[in-house]
């Protein structure tokens, strides 16, 4: 069960992370689907993830937070290797097959910039997507981002190189694109 909801949108709410949704994290992450497209090979065990949100979850570099629709977990979002110094942080994200297609990844992608820029007074996000991962790249130039690189043959996915594009929004450019509704 979510925790408490943290951000709230009309599509979905950004629940704390809590101990009672290890098995939905385990169960979703040890998935080829997420991790091939988050970098990850290594099997997670039940203990891995315990420890994942002792130490991420709970870590001072970030937030990390569930993506619920009706009070069901349905994916995460997260802020991470944020530099307050220099207001920057990287967002990632993932949904359970059943919840893409749905507009729920943007929605809580708009919530988490949001807060971010607003709360968090970021001055910069960034984002990178493994190369053929589409969607993930659509999602972020809805959601307003620019794609700034491209890292020529920086991953293995599938048994070959791929590359990694690197995409940045900036708080000024959120203003412009900014939907608190989490809709468009």
């Amino acid at each position: 069960m979510p925790g408490p909801a943290f951000l709230v949108g009309e599509r979905v709410a950004l629940h704390t992370v809590e101990e009672a949704d290890e098995a939905f994290l385990h169960e979703h992450r040890n998935r080829a689907r997420f991790r091939d497209p988050m970098g990850e090979f290594a099997p997670l065990t039940a203990e891995d993830v315990t420890a994942y949100r002792s130490e991420v979850v709970r870590g001072d570099d970030g937030v990390t937070l569930l993506i619920c629709v009706d009070g069901d977990p349905v994916g995460l979002c997260f802020l991470f290797d944020e530099d307050p110094r220099r207001g920057v942080a990287e967002v990632g994200y993932w949904l359970v097959p059943d919840a893409e297609g749905h507009g729920y990844a943007t929605a809580a992608v708009r919530l988490l910039c949001g807060y971010a820029f607003d709360e968090r007074a970021l001055h910069r996000i960034t984002a990178r997507v493994y190369e053929g991962n589409d969607a993930s790249s659509r999602l972020l130039e809805r959601v307003g981002f620019t794609q700034e690189g491209r890292l020529r043959e920086d991953s293995v996915r599938d048994g070959r190189r791929r590359d990694t594009l690197r995409y940045g929004l900036l708080a000024h450019e959120w203003t412009a694109t900014d939907d608190p509704t989490g809709e468009g």
